[in-house]
């Protein structure tokens, strides 16, 4: 189910008044073209519209994403122990030549291979 609170109202119609800025541009482009007038400026009805929708999708984007962290390293390790830095569980490696030294030896299954037999 699709919640939509004021920042993502906000973002949809900042994308909808943005694109429509720019195919308002198009056209009047294509009306100078057609009347074989010179090009100078956008009228300020529609560089206005495209300007403020562009801070509207700005604000959206922003309250939508939510908390951002810092981006510093050190603020995520310093919350971590010198024994746990040091753990990487990406590292592990369980299907090894070990078993050849040892006839005997046999991996544990892991949990979601037992879940996956029931």
């Amino acid at each position: 189910m699709v919640v939509f609170t004021l920042h993502k109202c906000a973002l949809i119609l900042g994308f909808i008044s943005f694109f429509h800025a720019a195919y308002s541009a198009a056209q009047h482009r294509s009306y100078l073209r057609i009347t074989e007038q010179e090009f100078t400026v956008l009228p300020t009805d529609i560089f206005m519209q495209g300007f403020i929708s562009l801070y509207v999708i700005m604000y959206g984007v922003l309250h939508v994403a939510g908390e951002f962290t810092e981006i510093r390293s050190t603020v995520g390790l310093e919350k971590r122990t010198w024994e746990d830095q040091r753990n990487i569980p990406s590292f592990y490696v369980f299907n090894h030549r070990g078993r050849i030294f040892n006839p005997n030896y046999s991996p544990q299954p892991l949990k979601s291979d037992l879940e996956d037999l029931e």
